[in-house]
């Protein structure tokens, strides 16, 4: 082993929509759906050390990583980067333990594969109940679909054939956890339906409206989200909510052509990476 940290970048995600598939195995458990990653993530370094310890943004930040590192078996101190808001429907702690695995895996010679580091990460992430699609996404880059739930051993993915500009402006955060312990059957309904559209229409317009549909149809949109999303429809945008956020995304300069300060970036199409 070197003595150089482990280092590895991780796209966030934005969920358009999904549907919750629970399963009593973990790796088949998950979500399908649709969403896109983007140019910027999460970075995160891995380093031996007596005691574990999970940073991020200089915030202690446990579950998912330490899950991750559990099950590797090494004891490590993880310290992960990103100006992503947290909590706002960007993947965050699906990064942050894809990130890990990766570079845990490189910098203690695990000997895993990187089907085997996806599933350690998708696992940890649906068993500290923060996510449940954004590992695979994010291991895959672009304009994922999600088929079919789970680790990479059962899911299956796709894509949209398309690079886009994505402006996003965040409102506040929202829990994955209380949104995902509740009644789920409304949601999965809607996004079983958003899923066939797309699969029908694979292209980034039919990706947009069928995300703007599942807000509305799940009752997941707030009023202040919708009047954000109105008013880039009224300027000739196109927007919706980040799932689970009350975060507003929109293609192209979709926020800033309404009068709002957003922030800017593209998609993501090389995937998670380790980095030199």
């Amino acid at each position: 082993m070197s003595d150089e940290a482990g280092r590895a970048f991780v796209p966030g995600h934005i969920t358009g929509f999904f549907s919750i598939h629970e399963a009593d195995d973990s790796e088949r458990a998950g979500s399908r759906g649709a969403g896109v990653t983007l140019s910027e993530g999460v970075t995160v370094a891995v380093e031996p050390a007596e005691e574990t310890s999970i940073e991020l943004n200089g915030e202690s930040f446990v579950e998912s990583g330490r899950r991750v590192l559990d099950a590797l078996g090494v004891t490590a101190r993880v310290t992960a980067a990103t100006d992503l808001p947290l909590g706002a429907g960007f993947g965050v702690s699906g990064a942050l333990a894809l990130g890990t695995a990766l570079a845990a895996n490189e910098r203690f010679d695990c000997g895993r594969s990187e089907n085997e580091l996806v599933t350690v990460a998708h696992v940890a992430e649906v068993e500290a109940g923060t996510g449940l699609g954004d590992v695979v996404a994010q291991a895959r880059g672009g304009i994922p679909v999600r088929l079919e739930p789970g680790a990479p051993e059962y899911n299956r993915l796709d894509g949209v054939p398309k690079r886009a500009r994505i402006e996003y402006r965040s409102l506040g955060e929202l829990s994955t956890a209380e949104v995902l312990s509740g009644s789920t059957e409304r949601i999965s309904k809607a996004g079983v339906e958003a899923l066939v559209a797309l699969v029908n229409e694979p292209t980034l317009d039919t990706f947009m409206s069928e995300s703007r549909r599942f807000a509305e149809k799940t009752g997941l949109l707030t009023d202040e989200v919708r009047d954000v999303i109105e008013d880039v429809h009224d300027a000739g945008g196109r927007a919706s909510m980040a799932m689970l956020g009350r975060t507003v995304f929109a293609l192209d300069d979709g926020l800033s052509d309404a009068g709002y300060d957003a922030r800017a970036c593209r998609t993501h199409h090389a995937g998670a990476t380790l980095l030199d």
